[in-house]
């Protein structure tokens, strides 16, 4: 069965049975702490009839998700459950355990996710970072650490995606082929190369920029010596000003009166305020972030880095216009 649509479709698990609690196991959770008692009494306050159904692993009779309340039935001094089964190998049911409780009910913390994803690197050493993040509740960069760190990590040549479509996981070879379709269509959009070769928007916005400065676009160190890319670059001289001092140019932007004057140009000048960062600003920023959000703080650095370079190399190739432009715009994202 595709694992992938386990828990986003109850078609998936389609009959609903009435089983007895005693027959139930446990241990496929991956929780650290089994059981949160508070949980179970918030729940056992709420009548069973309007709780969803617990899943279970049918060979095993193992709770996959539910174990509150089961725990919170046995509290109201019920005898059954009302169940739905799952008939996947044990492997597929500790994955189908992870998605149902990543987010719902008493969502796992970070460190809950992160050890979980750890053990779906062993379970399935063919599935992507991505794959696997999707389904932990983490960004694909933390996995692939957690790939790095995991020990006897069986790796293969190829992974699978959420797509369900196999990728090379040679990362070299595929920014290559990002820097190759990049060469051929310059203006085509991070995410649909991201897309085409498997690789994070991130990365692929890494490749543009070093095609931009006339570089390899795989780092040094991480390139099969054996191949060559034959990537044709832009030449490093179209990464104007490399040492721009950004606080000198937005004070030069905010003196223009063709900017002052209008409130599209202020607009622009808002925005750009807006994501001035300094060396100590940023500092800052790093130390007052949870823990447990900086994840996800960096995937929106990341996508707002991809947005904003765009925007440099759409304003680099526009020819001369009119101000402000007479198009009509559209809602500030």
């Amino acid at each position: 069965m595709q694992i992938a649509h386990t828990v986003s479709k109850e078609s998936d698990c389609p009959d609903v049975a009435e089983v007895d609690l005693s027959e139930l196991r446990f241990g496929l959770s991956p929780r650290f702490r089994e059981e949160d008692t508070d949980h179970t009494r918030a729940l056992a306050e709420i009548a069973a009839e309007l709780l969803p159904p617990i899943v279970v692993h049918r060979p095993s009779m193992t709770v996959v998700d539910g174990l509150h309340r089961s725990r919170a039935a046995l509290l109201r001094g019920e005898r059954t459950v009302r169940v739905r089964f799952f008939d996947g190998t044990p492997e597929e049911a500790f994955l189908l355990s992870v998605r149902a409780n990543r987010a719902h009910g008493l969502p796992l913390s970070l460190s809950e996710r992160k050890a979980a994803a750890a053990r779906l690197i062993m379970m399935f050493p063919d599935r992507s970072d991505r794959s696997i993040a999707g389904s932990a509740g983490l960004s694909d960069k933390t996995v692939a650490r957690l790939r790095r760190t995991t020990a006897d990590d069986p790796r293969s040549n190829t992974r699978l995606g959420a797509d369900d479509r196999r990728r090379p996981a040679d990362g070299a070879e595929r920014r290559r082929r990002a820097a190759r379709l990049l060469a051929l269509e310059p203006r085509t959009s991070l995410r649909r190369v991201a897309g085409e070769v498997g690789l994070s928007p991130a990365t692929v916005l890494d490749v543009r920029r070093r095609l931009a400065r006339g570089e390899d676009p795989v780092p040094a160190g991480s390139a099969r010596p054996q191949v060559r890319t034959g990537v044709p670059c832009r030449p490093a001289a179209a990464r104007r000003n490399p040492s721009l001092d950004p606080r000198a140019a937005l004070q030069q932007l905010r003196n223009d009166p063709a900017l002052r004057s209008s409130e599209a140009g202020r607009e622009l000048l808002r925005r750009l305020h807006a994501q001035l960062l300094t060396g100590g600003r940023l500092n800052d920023l790093i130390a007052d972030c949870p823990p447990h959000c900086r994840d996800r703080v960096a995937d929106l650095a990341e996508s707002y880095a991809e947005q904003w370079w765009a925007l440099a190399d759409r304003l680099r190739t526009a020819r001369l216009g009119s101000w402000p432009h007479p198009a009509k715009r559209g809602n500030a994202s």
